[in-house]
């Protein structure tokens, strides 16, 4: 054993050293770490509002577009599908939306902001399947309803206002999403009209 005296000043050099440099490592891991829990650029993206040229969409006509890797349906109504809404109420499990899935501009029998433009998720509220858009040959289906929307999975059926006709495996009506109109042209999807 030595006898020297301890050198109380180069003790606490070290030891104020040794808590820097260990601060820094623990920043140095903790950044990235911490960085790693914000979403990707791509998944941001995915979720990111979608905007839809509706001035281009001849009547009748669907258009998909993706928002939040989902599906997302625009369709322009014809009139004769606008006025055909309102003959098959007795048909459907829950003709005026009184289910909750939807916002409140989807409670009225076109479930739309404007009735000639129709936005919806274009999956089947049974498992998930996406339903094919039947503009001809939907009475086929349903006796006096013209157009509409198939599910060829397990046969689930929906009016062109994306409700569910009764007897099919699917409980509920189409899940509309936030969007409105940003003018006359354009709809953004994704994002409600009080929420821009």
């Amino acid at each position: 054993m030595s006898n020297a005296p301890v050198n109380t000043g180069r003790r606490m050099f070290l030891t104020a050293t040794t808590a820097v440099v260990g601060a820094v490592g623990a920043a140095g891991v903790a950044v990235p770490f911490i960085k790693s829990w914000n979403p990707s650029a791509k998944a941001k993206a995915a979720g990111a509002p979608v905007e839809v040229d509706v001035s281009k969409i001849e009547p009748g006509q669907l258009i998909r577009v993706e928002w939040q890797g989902k599906p997302v349906w625009v369709v322009s109504r014809t009139d004769a599908a606008m006025k055909d809404l309102a003959a098959h109420d007795d048909k459907l499990r829950d003709p005026n939306s009184e289910e909750p899935q939807q916002p409140d501009y989807a409670t009225n029998p076109a479930r739309s902001i404007r009735p000639d433009i129709f936005v919806a998720v274009g999956i089947c509220t049974h498992l998930g399947c996406s339903p094919t858009y039947l503009p001809d040959g939907f009475g086929e289906l349903v006796e006096g309803v013209k157009s509409g929307f198939f599910c060829p999975c397990h046969g689930s059926k929906f009016d062109m206002a994306g409700r569910v006709f009764q007897n099919v495996p699917a409980p509920l009506n189409l899940v509309i999403p936030p969007y409105h109109f940003k003018d006359d042209n354009t709809v953004l999807v994704g994002v409600s009209e009080g929420d821009a």
